[in-house]
Order: C-alpha cells, then structure tokens, then sequence
C-alpha cells in the first residue's frame, strides 16, 4: 500500500499527467528540414577557399545536423542539391540529385559532409558536374514529394534554400511562372520556403527580379533581403543546447466572469535542461533492453496488480486508505483555466513573490473566436493603467490551484521592425500564507562608511550586462563534446570554455587596486585571499587527560548527584568519577554513568 503524499502533488506541472495537453505536445514531436544548394560553378569560386560559397553551404548543413542531434534528435533532414549534371530523383527531374533523403542525421552522414568539405568540393565537378538547365519549379516539386513519401509523420517542414543567382530562369516566363505556381503550392500545404542568399563578389543580390514572388512574408512590400550574415552565423555557431520546442504548453480559457471567456496558450520560458538517460544494452548482443516491474506481497510474495493497489495517508499514527477514485476527486478542484480575482498596483508585486519560474501566455484564437481582441484590450489597459491582474490558475483538471499575478509586457521592435519582445503577459506564480518564512539574524559586526563606500566603488567598477543566454552549462557541453568525438571517431573532443568561470586578469585590470584598498580596510593585515587557515591541531592524550583531572579536582560526586547537577558533567568526567569511587557501570553512555552513581549513592532519579 502506497503511502500517498498530499504535499509533494502539484509541485511541476512538467511531471504532471493532464489529459488537456495539446497530443502533439507529447507525441510525433517531429519538424523536417530540407537543404536545397544551388551548385552552379560560381558557388564554387572564391579567392580564399574558406570563403567558397559552397563549402559555407555545407558547413551550415554539416552544424545543423549536428545540433539537431543534440538538441531534437526526432527531427529529419535532407539535402538536394540542383543545376548538377548528374540526375537522381524518384521523379527524374533533370539536374536534380537528391544527395541525402529526409532521415535523422547520424554521425556516418557527418562524417560523408566533413569530407565533402575538406576535399570533395574540389572533385565535385567530376563527380557531380554543373548544368544550368534546371527548373526551380521541380525543385521545389522535388521537396514536396520527399515530405509526402516519409514514413514519419512531420509536423513543421521548411525548406532552406542556398544560392547566389537572383535570377535563374531570366530567359524563360514559363518557367518563372511555374516556379511561382509551385511555390503557392508549397505555402498553401505548410511548408515554408526560406531564402539564403549568397552574395556574389561585387555584385548585390536584387530580390525583386525572381524570389520575391516565391517567398511568402507578411511584408507585402518586400524589396530587398536582410543580411543573411547574421542567420549563416547562426548556422555555423555550435551550440551545444537542447532546443525546446516553441509551441504552447497547454491552451486554457480565461474568464473575466462567468459570461465572458477567451482562450490563452501558456508557454514555458524557462525550463531545468538536463543530460539525457542513458540507455541499457545487452552486454553480448548490444541489443536496447525493456525492463519490466512487478509488485509484490511482501509476506507472500503474491504478484499484485494495479487494482489491488490502494493508496494511504498517515494521520494520527493510522493509515486512512484511498481507493483510486477517491484520490481522483481530492486532487479535482475546478475546470482548468485562468479566472479573474482583481487587479493590484504593479508596485505591490514583489520579488520574492516570484517562488517559481514563470510562464507566459498569448492569445489562442484557434480556440476561441476573438481571443486576440480580448486579450490586447485587457493588456492595453492593464499597461496604461499600471496595474497587474491577480487570477486564480489551474493549469489542467487534476492540479491544485494557484494565484498568480499577470504581468503585463509591451511590444518592443528594433530598427528594422522585426519583434524582439513579444506582447502579453508574465504568470507569476504568487505565495500562500503558508509559504512565507521568518528568519531571525544573528548580530554581526556593522561595516564603516568608509568601507561601504569603498565596496560600492568596486561594484561599480565590476558592473556588467548578464544575459543568461551568454552561459552555457559546462557539465552539459562536456559531456555532448565527449558523446560526439566517440561518435565520430575523434581521438578528442572539441575544446571547451567554461564561461562560468570569472576572467581574473580582466578583474585584476579594471578593478586590481580597488581590490587591494578594500582588502585593507576590511581584512587583518595578515589575510590572504585564497588560502585555507589551518585548523586548530587537536589536544593530545595527555592533554585531555590533564583536562579532565583539573576538572575533577573540586567535584564533589555525592553532593553533585544529591543536587541533580551530573548532567553538566561531560562523560570523561563521569567516567573518572566512576573509576576512582570504584562504582560499576552498565553501559558508557552518559545516562548509564548518571543512573550508575545514582544507585551507588541511594539517590532516586
């Protein structure tokens, strides 16, 4: 019988089973990624190799895959490459050779990039050749069918395009509009179609000619394309991180009364990454392993089955038992969702009110009709007015509830008008009566003002903007360092940089002699930061004993014990006490040696 513990429910909603999540939030979590690089001969000219267009396009593809592994190894890729010689596609389409099928990437196909990299580019003429008669209207066709004909089901699918031609089918409207009519196709299916456009020397890449009618933006007055320096960065940046999905965690209505509803997706903005199970193999066959658990009888061994399980609490020294459904019911309190207590002065919100990492929530006008009407009104004026609206939440049907506080947050763009914070609302998880601590301090010694000023004239000068995006988690890039230079074969893995760690020659520059006035001021003068002070050495034999015989010297053992005072004796004491009165003990703890010199002497305890 289970013991079931009330307090410990509720405490992550990540642990916990809600029948109202989104199914894809738990299953067939998979987004593919098609690689399409445009390999006509100047995509392979550059002065410096390092800057061939060609080989960036494969560096790109190459620590995509690599991230992918780590951070959603579900995901399929696939690369194409088009205006070469050699045809091979299922439909045999004309310069189109499909050199990687969507699949999950492996080490064996990073390892078949790398060399393309290092030296297949070179060959790639012989191998593959170079022919301008394409169509980018079978190309993308091409793309199409590889989503339709894979065995997974996938649920984002994107194609990423390299080229540095701006305009391929100049010469021909038939198949401009063709390519046109494809790409309508592609938008209207859901599969988004992204430009990366490479530049060619001295020459500036005009959008408008060909590809702004393939690309489908919410800018219906596209011109010209961003930099794409800033997105090959990202591309080639090895991040070693775990990529959490950007869908919402759970959808749930949100009732300003009992007639006026709307409905919000909750998003996670924060969550503990951690290293991933490893997994059991046959020592022989290196076959995966499927364990299984049974519960047992304890007095007769008796194999139980989860009906024959209950589940208690200890009250009172007895155990009160729970059938199933009744455990069902106390953890039931209301409908999930959000529903409106009030509102509050921002200013009354406190930092340690924050007891868990928040979430965020934006409208869900899949749900409900008018949701973003809604929700934009009630956030205008919550910022206009300055105020946070305080609301009941329970996240799904068998979670407690909770107050939070809705934090209101504006719409911010940068120069180029692309968003960088989104509008909506921070969920504040709030504290229960129950919750708040009082802590007593101890008197400590109070810092002069010369001191204070002395260490606010350090702060200052260590002072610097921390993003928590700047740090990655050394225990996590060591290990998938380690995992994939076994992986690949590498006799070691990529050096890492522990940022964790502070940069003391930078600290010893900007704020060295600050350090060493404060020092002064604060520490004996005899202090050195960074070593150890030795522990006191521990008395000697003789000592203790010595010790012991002084304290022993005015004891008077019959009168000490007629007054109840042996208590205040220590053991070693007691036990030279009881040696010299030639008294027999029972045992040598300090209540046997007590009880033992109670008795000698005829004294009631």
């Amino acid at each position: 019988m289970a013991d079931f513990g009330f307090a410990r429910f509720g405490d992550d909603d990540d642990n916990e089973e809600d029948d109202e999540f989104d199914p894809g939030l738990r299953f067939g979590n998979r987004d593919g990624l098609i690689f399409v690089v445009d390999c006509n001969k100047e995509m392979f000219d550059a002065e410096d190799e390092e800057e061939c267009p060609f080989r960036v396009c494969m560096r790109c593809i190459k620590t995509t895959m690599q991230n992918k592994i780590i951070s959603s190894e579900r995901d399929m890729v696939g690369v194409i490459f088009y205006g070469t010689e050699k045809t091979d596609n299922p439909s045999d389409f004309k310069n189109i050779y499909i050199y990687m099928n969507l699949e999950q990437p492996g080490a064996e196909r990073i390892l078949e990039i790398e060399n393309m990299i290092e030296n297949g580019y070179k060959k790639f003429g012989t191998k593959y050749g170079h022919n301008e008669h394409y169509s980018i209207s079978e190309v993308l066709w091409t793309c199409a069918n590889m989503f339709s004909n894979s065995s997974q089901k996938i649920n984002y699918k994107r194609v990423l395009l390299f080229t540095n031609n701006d305009d391929p089918h100049s010469s021909s409207l038939q198949l401009q509009r063709q390519a046109r009519t494809k790409a309508n196709d592609l938008n209207e299916t859901g599969i988004d179609l992204e430009l990366m456009h490479m530049q060619k020397q001295g020459q500036t890449f005009d959008v408008s000619k060909f590809w702004k009618d393939l690309i489908y933006t919410a800018d219906d007055e596209l011109t010209e394309l961003p930099d794409p320096s800033e997105k090959l960065e990202e591309l080639l940046t090895r991040v070693r991180t775990k990529d959490h999905k950007k869908r919402a965690f759970r959808r749930v209505p949100f009732s300003l009364s009992d007639d006026i509803k709307f409905s919000v997706g909750v998003y996670n903005l924060v969550r503990h990454c951690t290293k991933p199970y490893s997994i059991k193999l046959d020592k022989k066959t290196n076959e995966e392993l499927k364990s299984h658990s049974k519960t047992y009888l304890k007095e007769t061994g008796e194999v139980l089955m989860p009906q024959d399980l209950k589940k208690a609490q200890t009250y009172g020294g007895r155990k009160i038992c729970f059938e199933n459904d009744e455990v069902t019911e106390i953890k039931r309190f209301d409908v999930s969702g959000l529903k409106l207590m009030g509102f509050k002065p921002k200013n009354r919100l406190k930092k340690f009110h924050n007891v868990k990492p928040s979430s965020f929530i934006y409208p869900d006008e899949d749900s409900i009709s008018g949701s973003t009407t809604m929700f934009t009104a009630l956030l205008t004026k919550c910022i206009d007015r300055g105020v946070i609206a305080i609301c009941q939440y329970i996240p799904g049907k068998n979670n407690p509830p909770r107050f939070v506080a809705l934090l209101p947050q504006k719409e911010e763009l940068d120069e180029h008008k692309v968003q960088i914070t989104p509008p909506g609302f921070h969920v504040i998880f709030l504290p229960f009566a129950d919750d708040f601590r009082k802590v007593t301090f101890e008197e400590a010694p109070r810092a002069t003002t010369e001191q204070i000023d002395k260490a606010k004239e350090l702060i200052k000068k260590l002072q610097f903007k921390f993003n928590s995006e700047s740090f990655e988690n050394p225990v996590l890039q060591n290990h998938w360092r380690n995992i994939e230079a076994l992986a690949l074969d590498r006799d070691e893995a990529d050096e890492m940089t522990d940022y964790t760690m502070p940069n003391e020659a930078g600290i010893q520059k900007r704020a060295g002699k600050i350090m060493d006035e404060f020092k002064d001021l604060v520490f004996p003068p005899d202090y050195e930061p960074g070593v150890k002070r030795k522990a006191p050495t521990s008395e000697s034999a003789a000592a203790k004993k010595q010790k012991v015989a002084d304290a022993m010297v005015e004891i008077d053992v019959k009168k000490e014990a007629q007054a109840g005072r042996l208590n205040k004796l220590t053991v070693p004491v007691l036990k030279e006490l009881i040696k010299k009165e030639k008294i027999t003990a029972n045992g040598t703890k300090k209540a046997d040696l007590i009880e033992a010199i109670n008795d000698h002497y005829g004294i009631a305890a």
